[in-house]
């Protein structure tokens, strides 16, 4: 039973985070339709700028640099590379191909400065732990659970209640509807970008805290596994977005607590695994938990 609970809560916090990233591959998707290939590497260098900073800054400061920054570098990527010939919809394919050589640039760059290095990025939980009734929790994780919730719900709000929510939403419903009542595209889909860059950053900070090691070069590959979360849910789908991440996050944490016994699997069923239950999702819907069928006149 104890095992079960520290798997859950495991699983909860792995969820949480992922649905961060998800939502930015959401956000981006629903604005400009481009898949962002580059999320993970938006988000290590996000951590990298927290993990240089928080020296100088404090753990606080460097991480408000970072999500800026972040979230800056994100929408100017959009504006000076991607939306180059206007915000059309149609060129979304080549857009999410482009996203590919930006992470390959940044990626490169990001881990020639890494090196093999394990940096921290001086978070304020360290390896501190609460005992919750039987189970023993890492703090980092009731952290990751209670400020990805806040952030959430901070991003729902955006969604249903300010004018560019509504300009989103009516922008992924009809773009040339859209564009015709007066809705800009362009900045529409500029401020999704940094949004999508803004919760990458804040991501970072507990993919790399305790009990992971640190920040090291690598760290931007976990944050693909956001990527079959946001398949899982439907791409168009926020709410999606946070139930594939939390599927997605309890089954990591459960094939790698039952490890011993998925032995038969092979040692990197872990790996694997959030990619096998995204596939068995869309063999029995294939867009995805909370898509919606597109109805076409012919």
């Amino acid at each position: 039973m104890t095992a079960f609970l520290d798997n859950t809560l495991s699983g909860l916090a792995l969820g949480a985070v992922y649905a961060l990233v998800a939502l930015g591959f959401v956000v981006i998707f629903k604005a400009s339709g481009v898949l962002n290939f580059a999320q993970g590497s938006l988000l290590l260098f996000g951590g990298y700028l927290v993990a240089v900073l928080h020296d100088d800054l404090g753990f606080a400061g460097a991480l408000a640099v970072a999500v800026l920054a972040t979230g800056v570098l994100a929408g100017a990527v959009d504006r000076l590379l991607l939306q180059r010939g206007g915000p059309d919809q149609a060129a979304a394919p080549v857009q999410t191909i482009v996203t590919i050589g930006i992470d390959i640039v940044l990626v490169t760059e990001l881990s020639r400065r890494i090196g093999g290095d394990l940096l921290s990025l001086g978070d304020p939980w360290g390896d501190a732990v609460t005992e919750v009734g039987p189970v023993t929790v890492a703090d980092s994780r009731i952290a990751a659970i209670a400020v990805s919730a806040v952030v959430i719900g901070a991003v729902f709000a955006l969604f249903w209640f300010t004018p560019w929510g509504l300009s989103l939403r009516a922008a992924a419903e009809d773009t040339e509807a859209a564009a015709l009542m007066g809705v800009r595209l362009s900045r529409v889909r500029m401020l999704a970008w940094c949004l999508a860059g803004a919760l990458a950053a804040l991501a970072a900070v507990f993919l790399a805290a305790f009990p992971a090691p640190g920040l090291e070069r690598t760290t931007g590959q976990i944050a693909l596994k956001a990527f079959p979360a946001a398949i899982l849910g439907g791409m168009a789908s926020p709410a999606g977005a946070l139930a594939g991440s939390l599927v997605i996050g309890l089954t990591e944490a459960f094939v790698a607590g039952y490890q011993s016994d998925l032995h038969v699997l092979g040692e990197g069923v872990g790996d694997v695994a959030p990619y096998a239950v995204m596939i068995a999702v869309l063999l029995v819907r294939p867009t995805g938990l909370f898509g919606a069928k597109g109805a076409v006149r012919v």
